[in-house]
């Protein structure tokens, strides 16, 4: 299996592990890397075209043709779209078109840190969210990703990102500090100055200063004075379900007018005004209706 590659000479060597690795981000893992190693291998000696029956991506090949029927000059996509893109140089190439130049961006991790962002796996920041909860969120942030979010994510000058990751890096700024110019760079990006400084604000007060903000939404309630609390949440629909209430209450995360709810069996007497706290950065004021 390794006689032709072991024929190949440093620089086709090379060539052969740099298509390697492009061919197997494309892959389902049903092709052994050494068994691909010498088809590529064998390919770059006689000059015969790659051929691969299992394996690929379904979707490159489509993809990669779009190139030649729009005419791209340039594509743009994220590093994990590497071997699609370049499907696209590889069939204009073929049908005699200027090959596009292929721009690869860095992905975005999301708030857990892990994963890309994405608003399926409920880990984003949405451009058209409230500027609190957009703040809010910005500031949960892991500590790991502040440089990768003051590079990708804000439009701070060039040099006031380089100066702001050299400022962590050595100590100079607390994170905290950090952060907090991110979330309200970010803020003001989409929702201007004032709503940025108003966000700020309303987060020194919740979060620095245990206070209650200023302004909440207003909800509803026309049913009787007692009730369960885990009812009165699922009621509400300020969680997505009773069993989604009786966990959030386990663990500390629901507060009425304040005080932190104990147990999952309390019973509630409903009063006009009464401020119920969702986790960290949820606050709705209670309005009977009569």
């Amino acid at each position: 299996m390794q006689q032709i590659f072991d024929q190949l000479t440093p620089a086709q060597k090379r060539e052969a592990e740099r298509q390697l690795s492009l061919y197997m981000s494309g892959a389902q893992e049903v092709i052994p890397p050494e068994e691909l190693r010498e088809k590529l291998a064998k390919s770059i000696v006689t000059g015969s075209p790659l051929k691969i029956k299992l394996g690929l991506d379904p979707s490159a090949p489509m993809q990669g043709y779009d190139s030649v029927v729009l005419e791209s000059d340039i594509e743009l996509g994220g590093t994990d779209q590497h071997f699609n893109v370049l499907m696209g140089r590889h069939f204009q190439e073929k049908y005699k078109k200027e090959k596009q130049v292929v721009i690869l961006m860095p992905l975005l991790e999301g708030l857990d840190g892990v994963e890309k962002m994405s608003k399926s796996k409920n880990n984003y920041i949405g451009i058209d969210e409230d500027p609190n909860e957009m703040y809010g969120k910005t500031m949960s942030l892991p500590d790991s990703l502040m440089k990768t979010y003051i590079h990708l994510a804000t439009d701070l000058e060039l040099e006031d990102k380089k100066q702001l990751v050299k400022e962590l890096e050595t100590g100079a700024v607390h994170p905290r500090d950090a952060k907090m110019l991110l979330a309200k760079t970010i803020v003001r990006m989409y929702h201007g100055s004032a709503a940025a400084e108003a966000a700020e604000q309303q987060f020194k007060k919740v979060f620095q200063q245990k206070s209650a903000p200023d302004k909440m939404t207003d909800v509803h309630w026309k049913g009787g004075e007692t009730i369960p609390l885990i009812d009165l949440l699922a009621a509400l629909e300020l969680l997505p379900s009773k069993s989604e209430a009786r966990r959030m209450i386990q663990n500390g995360g629901v507060k009425i007018n304040g005080k932190k709810a104990e147990s999952i069996h309390e019973n509630m007497t409903v009063q006009d005004g009464m401020i119920i706290q969702i986790g960290k950065r949820k606050f709705v004021k209670l309005k009977m209706d009569k």
